[in-house]
């Protein structure tokens, strides 16, 4: 890579973000394209993200993804959000817009974790409409991930340890979808949970399992996991978290955060560029 006074950056904002393979697969996916751009990891801690936003629209920065635990702090910040984005009340993707009238940059927040979740469940061949779909989290991705299973259909419960977070989160999203069922629930309700459905989809929406805390699971020990489930983990780095290895001793199709991460990823850097990247180049680069 060759960067120089013309090179256009975009990156990532979060903390930490020592474990991300998101550079590697945006900047396979830019010198594919023959384009002058680099990706860039910017560490940001939680009470420094306001200052974030002004220095990367002050810098000329085209775009952000934003991961944990800045998709729903970094909101205030923007100038205009997408509806979708407001619905989940999340963001995931920042486009820093120059209009060539003003040297002013809008900042606009999108959300395509949703959709990237989405893409890769119907490359997975999961169908999603009347299943029930238990979430376990209840920050930004969980969120994103509620609202996708509520947009193709599914039977949502939402699982917390705090119970006011579960609430939240499905008030927000159920009047966008008055025809599909939204319930939140503490996690002490797991089992009962499991047992209603023979066939869920179950999710791991926290962090819990992400390098470096590789021995923790949102999924207690001792309780079995229907093997008709279909369990995925949004952590991918481990690609085998504990969670999925439960799930897959006990017969379950298992599926990791990878395949989201690689469509959450094409679909931001689409609206930065314009341009449709290579989807296998990024899924090599984020195997590698």
């Amino acid at each position: 890579m060759n960067i120089n006074g013309k090179t256009q950056l975009i990156g990532l904002i979060g903390w930490p973000l020592s474990q991300s393979k998101s550079p590697a697969m945006h900047n396979a996916a830019t010198a594919a394209l023959g384009i002058d751009w680099a990706y860039v990891p910017f560490p940001v801690r939680e009470e420094d993200v306001a200052a974030a936003v002004q220095g990367l629209r002050a810098l000329g920065v085209r775009g952000v993804n934003v991961t944990v635990p800045h998709k729903q702090a970094v909101m205030p910040f923007l100038d205009e959000i997408h509806p979708a984005a407001q619905a989940i009340g999340a963001v995931n993707t920042i486009v820093f817009k120059r209009s060539a009238s003003s040297q002013h940059s809008t900042a606009i927040g999108y959300n395509t974790d949703w959709t990237g979740f989405l893409t890769d469940l119907a490359s997975q061949q999961v169908a999603v409409a009347g299943r029930g779909c238990l979430v376990l989290g209840g920050g930004g991705s969980a969120r994103a991930v509620a609202y996708a299973l509520a947009s193709a259909g599914g039977r949502v419960h939402l699982l917390s340890r705090r119970i006011q977070q579960a609430q939240q989160v499905a008030q927000g999203i159920a009047p966008h979808f008055p025809e599909e069922h939204v319930s939140y629930h503490t996690l002490r309700e797991l089992p009962q949970l499991a047992a209603q459905w023979p066939a869920p989809l179950i999710i791991n929406a926290t962090p819990l399992g992400m390098a470096p805390e590789v021995h923790a699971s949102p999924w207690p020990a001792e309780l079995a996991f229907p093997p008709a489930a279909v369990v995925y983990d949004l952590v991918y780095n481990p690609a085998r978290t504990l969670f999925l290895q439960q799930a897959q001793a006990a017969g379950c199709q298992t599926i990791n955060g990878l395949g989201m991460l690689l469509y959450q990823g094409a679909q931001a850097l689409t609206l930065w560029t314009g341009q449709q990247p290579d989807l296998a180049l990024m899924r090599r680069a984020l195997e590698e």
